[in-house]
């Protein structure tokens, strides 16, 4: 009976230790963040940059279309899809929170460059992502072309063609299937085409994600620019030539390729151009079609490794 009684009292205690481990290690582990996963399908939301990043040594190549105004006529342009503008882009990452990213758009054949980096992550101890992003665009069209909002530009020097734009991006993965987004933004103009046009504008972006598949999701996006057309109006007596730029659309994920498919009243397709000199006005049916496809592609020696 003793041996048998000891045995008892052996087995609680040591019972007890284990659950007393057990309690430790969970204790430890709620202690380290829990970080939240794909925000977004793609590094775009729809016309704006979204929150996300890619992985290190990865690389994006983007191809982007939007095509003539659907109000544009059958006959004349056939809804239009008689014509087209282009955008190549190219994003690497340095890390998993930090991309470098380039392009070429044949809309007033513009260049740009821009970084963006992922400073704080959403996770169990942090409610939100927060990404920062800083670009530069360079206008290398002939002086004196007329621009979209029907006005002559004309530039003095190279520097003149320079543009300049900061964004802080704030998403929350509100759970499996919305995400919600709101992207602060600040755009400078070396050159604008009329002195009545300011050469700093703040605008505020509003976006977000639905998903209704595993593969398939309903985006949407709008960005309001802190304007006073007052000055242009009274200047050169006619309407503000720009409005806020407004888009909805649709993701398709197969594999390594993101199609998105989308409206939007903004044929720029990078933040000087869609945020700043979006002309087109959704109540008057200047709506383009447009798509953007992502094809990633892997440099990660020690990945294709593991796969192996």
């Amino acid at each position: 009976m003793l041996i048998l009684g000891f045995l008892g009292v052996f087995g609680l205690t040591k019972a007890k230790a284990q659950d007393d481990l057990l309690s430790i290690l969970n204790e430890e582990q709620s202690k380290e963040p829990v970080y939240t996963m794909a925000t977004f399908k793609a590094s775009r939301l729809i016309n704006g940059q979204s929150i996300e990043t890619i992985s290190k040594n990865h690389l994006n190549f983007w191809i982007s279309h939007r095509f003539g105004a659907v109000n544009s006529g059958f006959v004349a342009n056939f809804f239009g899809l008689d014509e087209a503008k282009i955008r190549l882009g190219l994003e690497y990452g340095l890390t998993d929170q930090w991309l470098i990213g380039a392009g070429r758009s044949s809309l007033d054949k513009t260049y740009d460059v821009y970084t963006k980096y992922k400073l704080f992550r959403q996770s169990n101890k942090f409610p939100v992502t927060v990404t920062g992003l800083a670009g530069w665009a360079i206008n290398t069209m002939e002086t004196g072309f007329a621009m979209q909002s029907g006005s002559e530009m004309r530039f003095n020097n190279n520097l003149e063609r320079y543009s300049y734009w900061g964004q802080t991006l704030i998403a929350r993965k509100v759970n499996e299937k919305l995400s919600l987004q709101v992207m602060p933004t600040f755009l400078h103009y070396n050159k604008v085409e009329d002195p009545s046009l300011a050469n700093d504008l703040w605008a505020l972006g509003v976006g977000g994600r639905y998903k209704l598949t595993k593969r398939f999701t309903l985006s949407g996006e709008y960005y309001h620019s802190f304007t006073d057309p007052g000055t242009y109006e009274a200047t050169i007596g006619k309407s503000y030539p720009y409005h806020d730029a407004i888009s909805v659309g649709v993701d398709i994920e197969t594999g390594g390729h993101v199609f998105q498919l989308h409206f939007t009243n903004s044929r720029g397709m990078i933040e000087n151009q869609f945020i700043g000199q979006t002309v087109g006005a959704w109540e008057k049916g200047d709506i383009f079609y447009g798509f953007n496809i992502a094809r990633t592609f892997s440099f990660d020696k020690g990945a294709k490794h593991k796969d192996k």
